[in-house]
């Protein structure tokens, strides 16, 4: 069985899914590591075995010993990394968004156009089992027509107060909202015509963290469809969840409702609920799964079969034209179109 050769550059909290994918995947091998963090990128070293390690993501691109890439950085720094990575002639896996802005997503096409490996963005709602159901129905034309979305994905305080402290530097709308346009545009197999967005910063804003507290968006698709999108990085701690994601299609000949919070297992101690995870990404008997493990042992598949993953580049730059767009909608109070 052929094995590829990764790395992966940011060792943050879902920088070590990647890793511990790969190690556990029969066709991957890890070869190196890259974190700007000394002492966390040394702890994974630890962990993993005689892997090369890096501070600067520049030396693993020279490295002969990595065929493909995972990009887990914060938001705003992955256009430099994807563009040096695709030049070098690696593969790339990036979390989302692919970029925050048209003109590096555009930069890292062309340099796609002169290197066309295998490149994916990690969407990985594709993966999730409730939203395959919900698309492979739809496009059976089980509900007829769809008309109507709601879609919700929100997190609570710990994620942009304690989680990530460059959350000041990103938005939800970034960080989860990108995941949420996705899957509406493969559920809908739809581009969107417009959108009219408005957002509010006040909580975050009172802990000096310059970010907006929610974004709520209506979005008109092109055959007609709507969709009402909320994503909020305010609820409360005390929340069971980390995560709320909430998904309703509705068509002429029927709805969905999908409940994709890992509500699957309560955990009632003395301090309240908790809900650990049991379906995004747990770990049973030392392995990772889960829908999020899924889409990155596809990568991986892909890219030692040679093949273009499910999820590439032009997927992710709309996602980034639209939040573009929502963005300004937001600023001027007004209907923004695509």
């Amino acid at each position: 069985m052929q094995r590829a050769r990764f790395g992966v550059i940011g060792l943050g909290t879902w920088g070590q899914v990647h890793l511990e994918t790969y190690l556990d995947h029969p066709r991957a091998r890890l070869t190196a590591l890259c974190d700007m963090n000394a002492d966390r990128l040394q702890e994974a070293a630890a962990r993993t075995g005689t892997v090369a390690t890096h501070r600067d993501y520049r030396e693993m691109m020279r490295r002969d010993d990595v065929d493909a890439v995972s990009v887990v950085t914060p938001d705003f720094t992955h256009a430099d990394i994807v563009l040096a990575a695709v030049e070098a002639g690696k593969a790339v896996l990036v979390e989302k968004p692919l970029a925050t802005t048209l003109e590096d997503c555009d930069r890292i096409g062309e340099a796609l156009s002169r290197n066309p490996v295998p490149f994916m963005v990690d969407f990985h709602n594709r993966w999730s089992p409730g939203v395959v159901q919900i698309r492979r129905d739809v496009a059976a034309g089980l509900l007829g027509e769809v008309r109507m979305v709601y879609c919700r994905l929100s997190d609570t305080l710990f994620v942009p107060t304690q989680m990530l402290p460059w959350a000041g530097r990103s938005s939800v709308n970034w960080f989860l909202g990108s995941h949420c346009l996705d899957t509406l545009f493969w559920l809908l197999d739809d581009q969107a015509s417009r959108v009219y967005t408005v957002s509010d910063s006040r909580v975050l804003a009172g802990m000096d963290i310059k970010t907006p507290d929610y974004y709520m968006s209506i979005i008109e698709f092109r055959r007609g469809a709507r969709a009402l999108l909320e994503t909020c990085w305010i609820l409360p701690e005390a929340s069971p969840s980390l995560v709320d994601f909430k998904l309703e299609v509705v068509g002429e000949r029927g709805a969905f409702h999908f409940d994709g919070s890992p509500h699957r297992l309560v955990h009632i101690a003395q301090d309240g609920p908790h809900c650990p995870d049991t379906f995004i990404s747990p770990t049973v008997h030392g392995r990772r799964v889960g829908f999020a493990t899924e889409s990155i042992r596809h990568f991986v598949d892909c890219v030692a079969s040679g093949d273009q993953p499910l999820v590439g580049f032009e997927d992710g730059r709309e996602v980034t034209r639209v939040i573009l767009a929502m963005e300004r909608s937001a600023r001027k109070r007004q209907p923004a179109d695509l």
